[in-house]
């Protein structure tokens, strides 16, 4: 049986994630700090296994995945998916809470890459995949710091995949466009220099319209599935078409234009 290990795999994307694999076949160990107790399919088989862990902490992370080496002897494939969102300008950001977005959504990346990486060195194979997004190619105004905590795993994960080629390990991230999940609500809005940056609540309040009539979770667990199962993984993968599209436009056209729109858009 194949071994999925993914952390935040309690709601969204994630959640959908564990849902697919089991559906088809795996072993899922679901790594959060919301735990969902153990799930098990209509022949009643235990298929996902939730085990506690905090990612911005490296002794849980350490532990949790210790934790499934003592359940199962193999790690086919690790999806780093834990992460959340704020927003707000970026001279009223507290710096506290821009590192705390970093701490979660990059380090957090890093600390479970640290504590999978002896496994799959071992068993001289497997996979990581790593959940970015749009944002980390297509920066968001007043969504910098989630914005650039993306383009840092973009950044890690082309790293890494020519540190661990030697080893077998194949290396990519997802980046998925606007998708429709409990993230939205969950986001920490900061409404501080609104007074000054008054195209703030306006940029926010679209970010959100358009991430809530967003793709389904379900969408971008087909694509894990596939950057999971595919012969020959791609570096970088996009969700959706119209994203893929933006995506292409970003390479082919000037810098100062795409930054532009941008702003036409959100401003």
């Amino acid at each position: 049986m194949r071994t999925l290990v993914i952390s935040g795999g309690s709601s969204g994307i994630g959640r959908a994630t564990t849902e697919l694999f089991a559906s088809r076949g795996w072993q899922v160990y679901e790594l959060s700090r919301r735990n969902l107790g153990e799930r098990r399919m209509a022949n009643g088989e235990s298929l996902i296994t939730h085990i506690t862990c905090d990612v911005t902490d490296e002794d849980s992370c350490r532990k949790a995945i210790q934790e499934v080496l003592r359940q199962t002897d193999h790690i086919d494939v690790f999806i780093s998916n834990a992460g959340y969102g704020i927003s707000g300008a970026i001279e009223f950001t507290k710096i506290a809470d821009a590192e705390h977005q970093m701490d979660v959504n990059f380090m957090g990346a890093v600390r479970l890459t640290q504590a999978v990486l002896p496994q799959l060195r071992k068993q001289h194979g497997g996979r990581i995949i790593y959940t970015s997004s749009v944002a980390a190619t297509l920066a968001v105004p007043y969504q910098a710091f989630y914005s650039a905590s993306k383009a840092a795993i973009n950044a890690m994960a082309l790293a890494l995949q020519n540190e661990v080629r030697e080893f077998g390990i194949r290396v990519s991230v997802m980046m998925p466009g606007d998708v429709s999940t409990g993230f939205t609500d969950a986001r920490d809005k900061s409404t501080a220099g609104e007074d000054i940056y008054q195209s703030a609540n306006k940029a926010i309040t679209t970010m959100e319209r358009d991430e809530r009539g967003g793709m389904s979770p379900m969408q971008m667990a087909r694509l894990f599935y596939h950057i999971a199962t595919c012969r020959n993984p791609r570096p970088q993968y996009v969700g959706g078409f119209s994203y893929r599209v933006l995506c292409f436009l970003d390479l082919i056209l000037p810098k100062r234009l795409v930054n532009w729109i941008e702003w036409k858009v959100y401003s």
